[in-house]
Formats: structure tokens, sequence, C-alpha cells
């Protein structure tokens, strides 16, 4: 079984709601007909990655262009991660809703990691890693920040994550993109992100879990790598059976880990040279 996904590589308009949700709906045509199962949107599309963001100008999880890309997703038979600043309970959040290809939203992740040490410290920080059922795949998400912390892969693979899919927006990618090939094959699974495009940003990517064949040969775990500037949509196929065939019998992901050795992790103590300005 092929999952494919739809990575939407492009740069929202900030508070231009109407132009954004006209590029999402065009995507999700354009992935509808080459046969893509989801379509991946870059961080926060529908509203912009604006900072700072007030209360008043995120939308609710009601919204109407909510409801309307829903309908959207029924008609085309496509599912969508869509992206926005919503309304938490008294500051902006950021969140992705992993619609259904029947127009149902399965799912609402609110980013955890916020970029407390940047604008992002006046939004409200989700407080758990969800994992949701996808036409019979487990799907996660991180959004941006989220990926610099090997802790969130890890917690989406131990709830079950098969595929792990990742809105972001921001630059200085290479580091980043290595980071998630690893996340890819330390969890035994596959990674997509999409980013906007722009000088020093874009290269939305893909990364499969298999890091060697049958015969212990390693080959290049990469899917699909976009340039920093091109603007576009992307397809990364995952093999499934493939995929969980490798998950199977291989020795990464939750199979001989030590963890009563890693109690420090739960340890919320910071001491130098960690000490940051803002931290709670």
């Amino acid at each position: 079984m092929i999952f494919k996904v739809a990575i939407l590589q492009s740069r929202a308009e900030n508070s231009n709601i109407k132009r954004n949700i006209d590029i999402i709906i065009c995507s999700m045509k354009e992935a509808s007909k080459n046969r893509a199962d989801i379509l991946l949107l870059p961080e926060c599309f529908i509203t912009g990655y604006e900072l700072p963001m007030t209360y008043e100008k995120s939308i609710s999880c009601e919204d109407e262009v909510i409801v309307k890309v829903c309908e959207e997703a029924k008609a085309l038979s496509i599912g969508v991660v869509l992206t926005s600043f919503t309304k938490g309970k008294e500051q902006p959040q950021n969140t992705a809703f992993v619609i259904s290809k029947t127009g149902e939203i399965l799912m609402k992740y609110s980013k955890v990691h916020t970029c407390d040490f940047a604008d992002e410290k006046n939004v409200e920080a989700g407080t758990e890693f969800k994992v949701c059922d996808f036409d019979g795949i487990k799907l996660g998400i991180m959004i941006c920040y989220d990926r610099e912390y090997p802790e969130s892969a890890r917690m989406l693979m131990l709830k079950g994550a098969e595929i792990i899919l990742v809105p972001n927006d921001c630059g200085s990618m290479k580091p980043r993109i290595q980071a998630l090939s690893t996340r890819a094959y330390e969890n035994m699974v596959g990674i997509a992100m999409a980013n906007a495009n722009g000088q020093n940003a874009g290269c939305s990517c893909a990364y499969s879990p298999i890091c060697w064949d049958k015969n212990g040969i390693c080959v290049d775990n990469t899917i699909i790598l976009a340039d920093d500037v091109t603007e576009g949509l992307y397809y990364a196929d995952f093999d499934m059976d493939a995929i969980r065939e490798y998950r199977s019998s291989e020795m990464m992901g939750n199979t001989f880990r030590k963890v009563n050795a890693y109690k420090g992790l739960l340890d919320a103590k910071i001491s130098e040279p960690f000490i940051r300005a803002g931290q709670e």
C-alpha cells in the first residue's frame, strides 16, 4: 500500500485569509487529481505565520473557513493537514487539524514547543502529542520547533505513529532536515515536512525510516527534498508494506531501550549553560 503525501511549499500572506484559503483549495484539487491521500501545509497557513499574533486575529476552531475546507476534502476525497493560529483559552494557539477524506476532523493538535525565546512566547502551548488513525495509518503531527526536540518524535512513535507530518515555517534548514532524517531513522517512522519557500528557507522534504536493505547495505532514506525557493506541490510516496515489514524486524524505535536510565529526562531543573530569559 502506498500512502501518498502532497507537500505544499508556499508562503502564506499574513492576515489574508481569503487568499490563503484559495491556495489551499487549489492545492487540494491538484493533489486530488494526482491521487494524493493527504495534503500537508506549512505552519499557520490560513492566518499566515504572523508574529506577534493576537487572540482577536486568530480564528475559532469552528470558523467557516475550516468548515469550507472540510467540505472540499469530502468533495475531493483527499485528507488535509490544515494549519492556523486558533483561539485557545486566553491566547492564540499554533494548531494543525488532521482532516479525513470524508471531511471529518480526526485530530486537533496544538504546538507543544512554542518558541518562548521569541514572539511565540505569547502563544498558548499545547500539552500533549497526539496520534490519529487516517485510513488505517497512524499519523502524528509535529509543528516547526517541536521537531528540534527528539522527545517529540519519540513520544509520537511511542503512541503508535507510523508517519509523522510536520507543518513548518522557518529558515536555516540544513541542520533541521538532517535532524528529520535522523528522527525517521531512530524511530522507524516516515516523516514529511512542508515549509514556506524563500531564500534560506524551503527545503520541504520527506524521509523513509528504511536506511538499509535486506542485505544490510545502506540506502539513502530521502524520498524528496525541495530547494529553498521553488513554490509548488511535491509528492512523497510512503510504501507502507515495506515500512511495516522493516518496523517489525529492525532494532530501533521502542525495541531495546533502557528506560530506567532515562529518568533525568523528566527533571524540570535547568542549569548553566542552558539558562535563558523567559523560561518557566
